[in-house]
């Protein structure tokens, strides 16, 4: 029965059976995990193969010994692979280390202390820089804003996106925002695909934001499908190049969730004038980046059917941990009103929404239980959820069979805050 039809002695009964429901949950002393978007052991397993793959065989296909120093911008058979995961051509890609995180970083601070352009470019000229943060998003992207003393602007997400009603207007009448977060397939943590529309209203962005503007568009979903019937991402590179925006859009990816999560390759894609000016720059900070890895990469998942084989195979493991997450909310939540809950098509996450003003109880209630869950907040700016709801929940590390019962324990700890709360309302 929905919340809202249930009596105050009925929601007194089911607040009794709840609270003893989670009494034996607390006797039971579990330490259980659902705080991040790591791959299982079971996923790891699937590049295991990488390991001796090169046989002795260092060189690359245009003879260059990979032992050595040198290829700023990567091996050309790295950059011809991952150019087709992004959408974009070798020319316009770079292959660096393993992680897509630490170009983003690298990325924003050129853009913030050098230029993009030049040292007139460089967003640190002005006492302001502001960077548009959809939301729910991604914790690490705000975490570089705030840590570099970057201003963020939260921007509603829509099922189709970011809401660009919003971000149009906002660069239109403020000169200082430098910039807009995007994960554009499969969203963290939302889960949604960017619509056509969507994708073409960004890359038009470059025509009406301020001078060097920059959109993050980091793509680290591109191939994490669960479902054969999963939305396309439309190519947002096609868009720039209709509408001249080319230098407007860094576009970003790794194998991080493909292959080893911690030795894997990370590439990212924009312009040749950004790249060249990038490269300039990084040439202060390395000789070349592991090349080796990137061969290794490369040999293993050779082409798009490998690399699409390859995803098949790691969404046979997590598909039955995303539907153990789904089939409870849906059974025990389904229309009682407690919280919605997105069913994603791909990608690491569910995203669950609490009744306003809940999420941290439900957090603070399920740590107490042994249940760690993503701190209520993380998907805002700052931290700061302002209807204290978005709680993401990350399916893919535990077993399955620990999965089921943190998923159940969650359940009890929503269920729970939700009647309480309910409770203090009708009395």
């Amino acid at each position: 029965m929905h919340i809202d039809q249930l009596s105050v002695a009925e929601l007194a009964t089911e607040l009794n059976s709840l609270q003893q429901q989670y009494s034996a949950l607390k006797g039971r002393n579990l330490a259980l995990d659902l705080t991040r978007g790591k791959p299982c052991t079971e996923q790891a397993a699937l590049s295991d193969a990488l390991d001796g793959i090169l046989r002795g065989n260092y060189f690359a296909e245009d003879g260059t010994d990979v032992r050595n120093y040198g290829g700023l911008d990567g091996l050309p058979e790295a950059r011809a692979l991952f150019s087709q995961v992004l959408g974009t051509v070798p020319g316009e890609t770079l292959v660096g280390g393993n992680s897509s995180l630490t170009l983003m970083y690298t990325v924003i601070e050129f853009a913030l202390s050098v230029g993009l352009a030049g040292d007139e470019s460089a967003w640190g000229n002005s006492d302001t820089v502001k960077f548009l943060c959809p939301a729910p998003g991604y914790d690490r992207h705000f975490a570089i804003c705030e840590y570099l003393g970057i201003e963020m602007i939260t921007v509603p997400m829509l099922d189709s996106g970011p809401d660009m009603d919003v971000i149009e207007a906002l660069v239109q009448e403020d000169d200082t925002i430098k910039g807009l977060w995007c994960v554009p397939r499969f969203s963290n943590p939302t889960g949604c695909v960017y619509s056509e529309d969507t994708v073409d209203r960004i890359a038009r962005l470059g025509l009406i934001a301020g001078s060097h503007f920059v959109v993050m568009w980091d793509n680290a979903y591109a191939v994490h499908t669960l479902y054969d019937d999963a939305p396309q991402l439309a190519p947002i590179r096609e868009f720039c190049l209709r509408h001249g925006t080319e230098d407007s859009v860094f576009q970003f990816g790794s194998t991080s969730k493909i292959t080893f999560a911690g030795a894997g390759v990370s590439f990212l894609a924009s312009s040749e004038k950004n790249l060249a000016a990038l490269k300039r720059h990084l040439a202060f900070q390395t000789i070349g980046p592991d090349k080796v890895n990137q061969l290794r990469h490369v040999r293993f998942l050779s082409d798009p059917d490998t690399l699409a084989q390859h995803m098949a195979s790691h969404a046979a493991v997590i598909r039955p941990r995303f539907e153990c997450v789904l089939d409870t909310l849906q059974r025990e939540l389904g229309d009682r009103g407690m919280g919605s809950w997105a069913a994603p098509r791909g990608g690491y996450f569910v995203s669950f929404n609490t009744l306003t003003g809940l999420a941290r109880k439900v957090v603070q209630l399920a740590d107490a239980i042994g249940v760690k869950l993503t701190p209520a907040g993380a998907t805002f700016p700052y931290g700061k959820d302002p209807d204290d709801s978005n709680i993401r929940l990350s399916p893919t590390y535990p077993s399955l069979e620990d999965l089921n019962t943190a998923i159940d324990a969650f359940v009890v700890c929503v269920k729970l805050a939700s009647i309480e709360d309910q409770l203090q309302r009708k009395q």
